[in-house]
């Protein structure tokens, strides 16, 4: 299937995915009153959605790249706060594993993109 919007991209909509669990799990009565983990664990999550987005329009697939570096490493950052959400008991191991492993999937398909695009690149100029 062809790309034609940044909706159609797999790791978008696996970052969309972990933006929703994670603002789920940021409802919850202990973790809402943390409100500085919660809002950073929350902009982190939602930065990886945007960038992929915001990259979809830029001007070329180097600048796409860059982007796309920003939304993998956001991934790791939300990893690294449910660490505090887990040590805080704002999560249960259980909830921890499953956002822990959706974020390392978003990485993993970013970064398969990333791939993919700096690939491609190469193949288009010979």
């Amino acid at each position: 299937m062809a790309i034609q919007r940044f909706e159609d991209i797999e790791a978008w909509q696996l970052a969309r995915r972990m933006t929703g669990l994670i603002y789920q799990q940021t409802k919850k009565p202990l973790f809402s009153r943390d409100h500085g983990l919660k809002n950073q664990i929350q902009r982190a999550t939602g930065s990886a959605m945007h960038n992929i987005a915001e990259g979809f329009d830029a001007e070329s697939n180097a600048e796409f790249v860059r982007f796309l570096r920003y939304a993998k490493r956001s991934c790791s950052e939300v990893q690294s706060q449910l660490y505090i959400a887990l040590d805080e008991k704002y999560l249960s191991p259980t909830e921890f594993e499953t956002l822990y492993s959706l974020a390392g999937q978003t990485r993993a398909a970013i970064h398969g993109f990333i791939k993919y695009l700096i690939q491609y690149e190469t193949t288009q100029g010979k």
